[in-house]
Parts: C-alpha cells; sequence; structure tokens
C-alpha cells in the first residue's frame, strides 16, 4: 500500500512537471503577465483641461496730446459782458393793438421806399423777444447771406442824431446780440415799434425807428 502511494505522488509530480514544460513552450507565463499588467488602469493620457483665468485690470485712458500745442485759428467778436442788475418793471406796459403795430409797419414801409435805393434796406416790426428779455434780433436770411459778412463782426448802429452803438452780429445764428440791448434801451423801443435798418457800409446801419403810436422819432 506504501509502494502504491509513492507511486501515485512520482506520477504526479512526472505529470506536473510535463504541464510546466508544456506552458513553458507555449510561454503562457509571460503572457499571462503581460494580461495582467495590460489590465492594470493607466493614467489617461487626455490632457487635463486648464481653467482660464480672467483677470480684469483697470486700464488709464490717456488723452492723446498731438494736439495739445497746436493752435487753431478761431473766428471770435469779443461780446461784451452781461450785466445783470435791476431789471426794467414791465408789468405795468400796456402793448399797443394789432392795429396800431400794423399802421406802424405801414409807416416804416413808406419811409423804407423813400431812402435811396443804393443802399440794400429792410425793415424789423419789434416783438417782445427784440426789446425786453433776452434783448435778440433775427435778421432775415436772404438780407444777411447777401449784403453782411460772412464771419462774426461788429455792425455799428447809427440813429438820426449820429449817434453809434457797437452791436455783435452772429453770422451761424443770423442776428444781431451784445450791444443791441444797448440800443434798444437808450431809444426806449417797445413791441410794436417798427425799426428801418439801412446799409450804408459792409458793417455800419442808419436806423430810422417808427413809434408804435404814430410819432415819428430819430433817437
Amino acid at each position: 500500500m506504501l509502494v502504491a502511494k509513492q507511486s501515485y505522488e512520482e506520477s504526479l509530480g512526472n505529470r506536473v512537471e510535463v504541464n510546466k514544460k508544456r506552458l513553458e513552450a507555449l510561454n503562457l507565463p509571460m503572457l499571462s503577465q503581460a494580461l495582467k499588467s495590460s489590465s492594470s488602469p493607466k493614467p489617461s493620457s487626455t490632457k487635463q483641461a486648464k481653467t482660464r483665468v480672467v483677470q480684469k485690470q483697470l486700464v488709464v485712458v490717456r488723452r492723446s496730446t498731438h494736439f495739445a500745442n497746436k493752435r487753431v485759428a478761431v473766428d471770435r467778436v469779443a461780446i461784451p459782458r452781461r450785466i445783470f442788475g435791476r431789471q426794467r418793471e414791465l408789468s405795468n406796459r400796456v402793448y399797443a393793438s394789432p392795429e396800431a403795430q400794423a399802421e406802424a409797419q405801414e409807416k416804416a414801409e413808406k419811409l423804407e421806399m423813400g431812402l435811396e435805393p443804393v443802399y440794400p434796406t429792410f425793415t424789423k416790426s419789434m416783438l417782445r423777444p427784440h426789446v425786453t428779455g433776452g434783448f435778440w434780433l433775427g435778421l432775415p436770411i436772404q438780407f444777411c447771406f447777401r449784403n453782411l459778412p460772412k464771419c462774426n463782426a461788429v455792425m455799428t448802429l447809427i440813429d438820426v442824431d449820429g449817434d453809434e452803438y457797437p452791436t455783435i452780429y452772429l453770422v451761424h445764428k443770423i442776428g444781431l446780440t451784445g450791444g443791441w440791448k444797448g440800443f434798444t434801451v437808450a431809444h426806449h423801443l417797445v413791441v410794436g415799434d417798427a425799426v428801418v435798418f439801412q446799409l450804408i457800409r459792409p458793417t455800419t446801419f442808419k436806423v430810422y425807428i417808427i413809434r408804435v403810436k404814430g410819432s415819428e422819432e430819430g433817437n
């Protein structure tokens, strides 16, 4: 019985050796190890997306100094400073009727027709903006385009007594300002008065006033 047991063990040992040689011949151990190593997880070769960081910066914008020292010729006319003082009392003023204003305008047009035709003329009926508040006198557009300077200028107003009143002509606004207030106050112009302007020189007007009440005065 002991002999039979030893024979079995020897037979089993011989079979193990044979199988081992067969495995070595087939190179199965290395293949098995290679499979194990290939099945183990490897780190991904995909590049991880980098988080984009946007930084906000405050940028100081500097103004170009290209024109800083460049002189630009500007056509300007010195305008007298407006003096804010006591305003005239206008609450008790009685304005002329439309009929009286039309009569003054008609008289002014007749006076204009009697002037020398060699000098350009026009007539203006005084309204509130002309003689109160802003004291601004708009002039006829076509008259200005044909006869007045193409830039801002000092226009002199001469009344029938020969007194001169410098005013400012603004070409882009087509009107008189500045000294026009002084002329208006000095001659007590009111709404409805009709004024005839005669251009006797390129920058000089001879001025005639027809009062709204019908009295013709030259001051």
